[in-house]
C-alpha cells in the first residue's frame, strides 16, 4: 500500500465531501430521527459504495480508453456542471 497516495486521497476526499451537499443531506436525516447511528451507518456504506463503484471503473476505464481522454472528459464534465449551477436557479 502507498502510503501517500492513501494521505492524499484522503485529504482530497474530505476537502471535497466536507459541507456538501450530502453532508447537510445527512445532517438534516440525524436531526430528523431519533437514531443516529442508524444514520452514520447508511450514510457510511453509501459512500463505500459509491466509492467502490469509483475505484472500479477508474481502475477498468484506462484499459478502453486512454487516461489523457478520461482527464479531459472528466474535466469537460466539471466545467459543464459549473456552467449549470451558475446558470440554473
Amino acid at each position: 500500500m502507498d502510503f501517500k497516495i492513501l494521505v492524499s486521497t484522503f485529504v482530497a476526499i474530505f476537502l471535497s465531501e466536507f459541507a456538501d451537499k450530502t453532508q447537510v443531506a445527512t445532517l438534516s436525516l440525524s436531526a430528523e430521527t431519533k437514531s443516529p447511528l442508524s444514520v452514520f451507518l447508511g450514510a457510511s456504506c453509501a459512500l463505500i459504495l459509491t466509492s467502490l463503484i469509483a475505484v472500479t471503473l477508474g481502475a477498468q476505464l484506462p484499459r478502453i480508453i486512454p487516461i489523457h481522454y478520461i482527464k479531459i472528459l472528466a474535466g469537460l464534465v466539471f466545467i459543464l456542471l459549473g456552467l449549470f449551477m451558475v446558470i440554473s436557479k
